[in-house]
């Protein structure tokens, strides 16, 4: 199984755990240049028995393309090509079985967004009186709604489910950190005993609080923080 991914991709590990415990072997490819050591991330996906190999930013914005994928497989020979995020069809139908197993009611469902297929499924699966929020952590990330619609119109035959994105917490960017973002980490474990991966679901619980606290949401109602 070939997939990509940043340098801190949570699917870069998950993929890698996978083929480690399911035995079969795994590439990551990963945007950027190779720098060592490797950081905890691309270090456990080694471990796990991952085999990285790294494409330039040009090259890796093309790689969807043909001549990308042709050149992997002269590489690597034939293998099977799970795209960025582990972002498809299939993985959009899974993850609308996700909120079924919410066993506690609740109202609005709250998500971190990277390529999207999360969201796109998590909301197709919701009841009509529930919505979700997105918490994407890529600047700039307005261009995903229409994405998330592809990816829901695949799957499902259209936009589905009460949705939206709220852009304005990925602190820098990708794979970025403020000393605000760190303060919110270290209070939360403090608070919770639970230590929040700072790529990606530190961001959608600072983004929960936040707009809580703002007001955004009326008294009594109950927010699922959805940590994947």
């Amino acid at each position: 199984m070939l997939t990509f991914g940043g340098a801190y991709s949570n699917h870069i590990r998950a993929t890698a755990a996978v083929g480690h415990y399911g035995g079969f072997t795994t590439i990551g490819v990963i945007r950027g240049e190779e720098h060592l050591p490797l950081n905890p991330s691309l270090e456990y996906a080694v471990r796990r028995g991952m085999h990285l190999t790294y494409l330039d930013r040009t090259t890796y914005r093309a790689k969807t393309s043909d001549a990308v994928i042709d050149d992997l497989r002269r590489e690597f020979g034939d293998f099977y090509l799970l795209p960025e995020g582990g972002t498809n069809k299939a993985a959009v139908l899974g993850c609308a079985e996700l909120p079924s197993e919410l066993t506690d009611p609740f109202d609005v469902l709250f998500c971190s967004v990277g390529t999207g297929g999360t969201l796109a499924g998590v909301a197709a699966g919701l009841n009509p009186h529930q919505s979700a929020v997105g918490i994407p952590v890529l600047k700039g990330a307005a261009y995903l709604e229409q994405e998330i619609v592809d990816l829901q119109t695949s799957a499902f035959g259209a936009r589905s489910g009460t949705w939206r994105l709220e852009c304005d917490f990925h602190f820098g960017g990708y794979a970025k950190r403020t000393a605000e973002l760190d303060a919110f980490i270290d209070d939360f474990e403090a608070r919770h005993g639970l230590l929040l991966d700072w790529v990606y679901e530190a961001k959608m619980m600072y983004a929960l609080f936040d707009l809580v606290r703002r007001g955004n949401f009326t008294p009594g109602t109950t927010i699922v923080g959805l940590i994947s």
